[in-house]
């Protein structure tokens, strides 16, 4: 399994604009075939900045994701969307969870 995780930053008045173009990415994400968990989610005490973590069934899942039409979109909206300091990092798990 591969498990990735991360933020990125968006201004906090871009908060309500950023939300749909999220929703949009989530959906498609989770409907991937190999996809177990997607999610964004603002945090509580530092508004603007997002969480991310995702679950893929393995490394050639992931890759595909980074083929489909949704993240070349979201990727074509980010400076749009002011989006800043993505940070995401992915580690591969052994089949007992623990991460290598």
């Amino acid at each position: 399994m591969m498990v990735v995780i991360g933020s990125f930053r968006i201004p906090p008045s871009m908060v309500e604009v950023v939300r749909e173009p999220m929703a949009v990415m989530i959906a498609a994400s989770r409907a991937e075939r190999g996809c177990i968990e997607y999610a964004y989610a603002l945090d509580v005490l530092d508004k603007g900045l997002v969480r991310v973590s995702e679950k893929w069934a393995d490394r050639g899942a992931l890759e595909a994701h980074f083929r489909t039409a949704h993240i070349a979109e979201w990727r074509a909206q980010v400076s749009a969307l002011a989006v800043t300091d993505r940070e995401l990092v992915a580690y591969e798990t052994t089949d007992d969870g623990f991460y290598i």
